[in-house]
């Protein structure tokens, strides 16, 4: 009897699980700058379901983990269309706008690597990291389903370190809701005539996220931290006194938001185009290996079949018709209804051809050092540039017309952007398919529909954060919670596309910012031939950028994760002990993003900020209970995992 794989339970699932991901991680994103890869959770969590289902199939599950895994990459678009809020443009995220730049950029990221996949997949030497873990945790389930034995009960006991790392996170954040326990603790403090200060978040989801980024992100964060909390505050506020009325508390947190995080800005985008231009010649190499690979796409063999080339000309044709519709809809609502034409003449092929290079691009990172690690903002922060750039070589800027040109160039790159996004990952999951021996043509259509299950929740989501939190730098009108999400890649993204259209950025601090990012590169490079630990331009760049609330946790996660790695090597089992660990952290953010969720709405049904208070904000225990629960659910959670490594248990 032939192996199940394309089935409508398995495109629900994944649909179902896209929706839940998709939600967690677009609040991660927001609050932190990163999203995780959900395709390993996603799969333990369909194994579980599916192993209970008569005939089900490691193929089948591995549609579930495809569709999925379009929740780890879609959703990246929060990393440039909330920017569209934070210019004052949009006030929310209409549904059908929102949804369509999502979909028609999504299955364009699907159909632009529908070529390089033999090149860049099936003749290829890359190593695709989380595609091949996923291939692995693929197989090890298969003994839930009855087609291997699973005598080491691996497959049930990583959906029971899924759900252990979601309910620890997800617990701690109830508490936190309730006030009993602190959420964060910050305080401020003199040094002379110099202020600095500091903001902890016990947050488990950072945690995990610390865990999965490993140490050298995690050290370079801190120095990042160290740059912005240890250096350039104290240096800013010896030089200017606060305002009448102002505290230091205050003056060093203005200080640290209106130029400092500039400094950030300036480190970020320089480290994220040397990263890509160290990627120049592999792309190219791989590119030139594409064209002569790609001219017999049909095959006979399933194992090597494709979307033929007429469904993905018909696919192509009508996701460029959507994006010029929607560009010229956009532009003729607006002041620049005069150059509608003119814009969407320039928009449609810059999607077309950039999207296609931004995919071949993306496609390739991701294969060489994964996805979760790839340097997708460097792709956003040279689409935007080069899109207003075009734009305004197009339409002369006037202090009239300039704020729809920003507009518009964040809406056009967030087309683009979308492409990049799933085009980031759909690589990886066709490796994944060649491992466990799939067919990727059903394949690129499980991520089709995952592309249209992640497009449909994003404005939904999208708005319901906005409603609660609001976004940093953005008018927030009606939000109820005080604390806005940072969104770091869209309030930079934005600031970029204001700078080149208006030029009002604060060009001496990202010029300082760029100077320490070039000394951060040759540090980096100097490491590297000394064989050292790496420090990424780019994470320092991230810890100079992000409040220190979104990066102590990580930097607390990296350093743990790094000593569990090093247990987890003398165990009888070092893989399959590393691998719970990974499924563990992978919990811990799934459970604390959600609850993030859920708090959204509670926040706007109740109409307050602390919806499930039970005591004051000042209630004295609460920043030791934070603490104390924090570091208690490390204990407990490590401790597991390290007795489920001991030799007996392997």
């Amino acid at each position: 009897m032939k192996t199940k794989e394309l089935t409508l339970r398995s495109l629900i699932l994944g649909a179902l699980i896209t929706s839940i991901f998709t939600a967690a991680n677009i609040y991660l994103g927001l609050k932190v700058g990163l999203t995780f890869a959900s395709s390993i959770p996603a799969a333990v969590i369909s194994m579980a379901i599916l192993s209970a289902v008569k005939n089900s199939s490691i193929l089948e599950n591995n549609i579930v983990q495809t569709v999925a895994s379009a929740a780890g990459t879609l959703s990246a678009i929060i990393f440039v269309l909330p920017g569209l809020v934070i210019v004052g443009w949009w006030t929310g995220f209409p549904f059908w706008p929102s949804f369509l730049i999502c979909l028609s950029g999504g299955v364009l990221g699907v159909l632009f690597t529908i070529p390089l996949r033999r090149a860049l997949v099936t003749n290829s030497n890359l190593p695709y990291p989380e595609g091949v873990a996923a291939a692995e945790v693929l197989k090890i389930g298969s003994g839930t389903r009855g087609e291997t034995k699973d005598e080491t009960g691996e497959a049930k006991e990583g959906l029971v370190a899924v759900v252990l790392g979601s309910f620890a996170s997800a617990g701690l954040a109830v508490v936190t809701a309730t006030r009993v326990a602190a959420a964060e603790v910050t305080g401020f403090f003199s040094m002379g005539a110099a202020t600095s200060g500091y903001n902890i978040a016990w947050s488990l989801a950072l945690l995990g996220a610390g865990h999965l980024v490993g140490l050298s992100v995690g050290v370079a964060m801190l120095g990042g931290v160290f740059i912005a909390w240890g250096i350039a505050v104290p240096i800013l506020t010896s030089m200017s006194a606060p305002a009448a009325g102002v505290t230091l508390a205050d003056h060093a947190q203005t200080l640290w938001s209106t130029q400092v995080r500039f400094i950030g800005a300036g480190a970020i985008a320089v480290a994220s185009i040397y990263t890509l231009a160290t990627l120049t010649k592999p792309v190219v190499s791989g590119l030139i290996n594409t064209l002569s690979g790609a001219k017999n796409t049909e095959s006979g063999d399933d194992l090597d079949r494709d979307l033929s080339p007429m469904w993905v000309l018909i696919l192509t044709i009508g996701c460029l018709i959507v994006a010029g519709g929607l560009a010229y809809s956009f532009a003729g609502t607006s002041v620049l209804s005069s150059n509608a034409v003119k814009l969407t003449l320039i928009a449609v092929p810059f999607v077309l051809v950039g999207g296609f290079l931004i995919a071949a691009i993306c496609g390739y990172m991701a294969g060489l050092i994964g996805a979760s690690n790839s340097p997708i903002s460097g792709v956003g922060i040279l689409s935007i540039v080069l899109c207003a750039l075009a734009l305004i070589f197009a339409v002369t800027p006037t202090p009239e017309n300039r704020p729809a040109l920003v507009a518009f160039a964040l809406f056009v790159t967030a087309i683009v952007f979308a492409c990049a996004t799933i085009s980031n990952d759909n690589l990886q999951d066709l490796k994944t398919g060649q491992l466990v021996g799939a067919s990727p043509m059903r394949q690129q259509i499980a991520l089709i529909v995952g592309v249209a299950a992640g497009a449909s929740v994003i404005p939904l989501v999208l708005n319901l954060l906005t409603k609660a939190y609001g976004f940093a730098g953005a008018a927030n009108l009606g939000v109820v919670a005080p604390n806005p999400l940072p969104a770091p890649q869209a309030t930079l993204i934005s600031a970029l596309a204001k700078g080149v259209v208006g030029g009002t950025l604060e060009w001496k601090m990202i010029g300082i910012g760029a100077l320490i990012g070039v000394g951060l590169i040759l540090l980096d490079t100097v490491l590297g031939a000394m064989k050292k630990m790496n420090l990424p331009p780019l994470a320092v760049g991230i810890g100079i950028y992000l409040p220190m609330s979104a990066t102590f946790a990580v930097v607390v996660g990296a350093i743990v994760g790094h000593w569990y790695e090093k247990q987890a090597r003398k165990a009888a089992n070092p893989e399959r002990s590393e691998r719970l660990g990974t499924l563990v952290a992978s919990g811990l953010i799934v459970g604390e993003s959600m609850w993030g969720v859920v708090n959204a709405s509670l926040i706007v049904g109740f109409s307050k900020d602390a919806p499930l208070a039970l005591v004051s904000e000042h209630f004295g225990p609460a920043p030791w209970l934070g603490m104390a629960g924090f570091v208690g659910a490390i204990l407990w959670l490590y401790g597991w995992m390290l007795r489920r490594s001991k030799p007996g248990k392997a």
